[in-house]
């Protein structure tokens, strides 16, 4: 078979998806994705930003031979034929699937004079996975950690940038802010997401994961705890900076976290707040720490550690995580610098220290202190 076509809207394409399109490779010696753009639907993505990423998913696995076509004004099969595709490909999960999907069959054969359709059934870990189920996991407490799991990277990295988009849209108030506060805003966004910052291909844990996952923990306590706003927004504002410089360079002038509090002191977003987010960035320094005194620290500094007491799939990630991001020290001396860290840690929260904000003690302690013990094990085992 020369051609074979994919549809769908594909908002976001997930692994499932992908799937198919390897499927569909092994069937043809050209791949087309119709990328459907319907009018009636309000996709997360726009056209041409779905395409970009169903683009470089393709590339990430190496597939020369396809290609990605917006279909507009025209129905797929029709549009598949027009392309030179005979056929169509399909993802069958359920009954329910089949039967949908042979009425559309039967409706691009028969009435459109289109392609035709060619089911195939995903494997059982796939079975579940569409758009829709994507799109539901985000929201509570480490759905990126979550989602990470079943979309492409590509696909992934543009989910946390719009989810981080709209946080940062609301920390800023963009719905009532002058063009010229927009614009300073919007550079900064930029700076913060970009390879400077935690964008950086050398971050691998305080990167846009670690970004992400630290602004849902804000949100979640303020909601759980009937935080003022202001407080709220100020812990947030902090937290985007805390991390923004991140270096390994021991002669440095300023400690990274010193660094990141003057970047945000330069960065000329919000004179009111200054001294307050620069305080507040100051308390996750390990030198500064403890001399800081402010009322929202111990939320910031548990936001920070929210990641150890995360369950075991997660720290799992994060250790690996911290592993590459040190990858410049010998093994030998991480393993005994890591160990005694975690040694720190974990006797902190066996004595109800290591979380200064109850809310996060409540959640987090116990599981936290068993997952430094079972890492402090294996470090110890080599």
């Amino acid at each position: 078979m020369q051609k074979i076509g994919f549809s769908g809207t594909l908002d976001p394409i997930t692994n499932g998806h992908m799937w198919v399109i390897g499927e569909a490779r092994s069937l043809a010696d050209e791949v087309i994705v119709f990328l459907s753009q319907n009018p009636a639907k309000k996709p997360q993505f726009p056209a041409e930003d779905r395409k970009r990423i169903i683009e470089q998913s393709a590339r990430e696995c190496g597939w020369d031979n396809v290609q990605v076509v917006i279909v507009k004004g025209d129905y797929t099969a029709r549009a598949a034929k027009k392309h030179g595709c005979d056929y169509l490909i399909r993802g069958i999960r359920t009954t329910a699937d089949f039967d949908y999907e042979n009425l559309i069959q039967q409706t691009n054969v028969d009435v459109l004079q289109g392609a035709k359709t060619i089911f195939v059934m995903p494997p059982r870990d796939l079975g579940s996975v569409s758009s829709s189920f994507v799109k539901a996991l985000e929201g509570p407490v480490g759905w990126n950690w979550t989602m990470k799991k079943f979309v492409p990277g590509p696909a992934y990295q543009a989910w946390i940038l719009d989810c981080l988009r709209k946080e940062w849209e609301a920390l800023w108030n963009y719905a009532t802010a002058s063009p010229a506060d927009i614009a300073l805003a919007d550079h900064w966004f930029a700076h913060l997401t970009g390879p400077q910052a935690y964008g950086g291909a050398d971050r691998h844990y305080h990167n846009l994961d670690h970004l992400v996952h630290g602004l849902s923990e804000i949100r979640v306590w303020a909601d759980n705890t009937f935080a003022p706003k202001r407080d709220s927004a100020l812990v947030k504002k902090a937290f985007w900076f805390h991390d923004a410089v991140y270096s390994h360079d021991d002669d440095a002038l300023y400690s990274s976290e010193e660094a990141s509090a003057q970047l945000w002191l330069a960065s000329g977003l919000d004179a009111g707040d200054n001294l307050d987010v620069a305080q507040l960035i100051r308390a996750t320094d390990h030198f500064q720490g403890p001399g800081i005194s402010h009322a929202l620290k111990d939320a910031m500094l548990s936001a920070d550690l929210a990641i150890l007491g995360q369950d075991e799939e997660v720290y799992q990630a994060y250790t690996q995580a911290i592993v590459r991001e040190y990858a410049h020290v010998d093994p030998v001396r991480f393993n005994e610098q890591r160990g005694l860290a975690l040694q720190h840690l974990s006797a902190k929260a066996q004595a109800g220290q290591l979380f200064g904000d109850a809310y996060f003690a409540d959640q987090y302690n116990a599981r936290a202190i068993d997952n430094m013990q079972k890492e402090i094990a294996a470090l110890a085992g080599g």
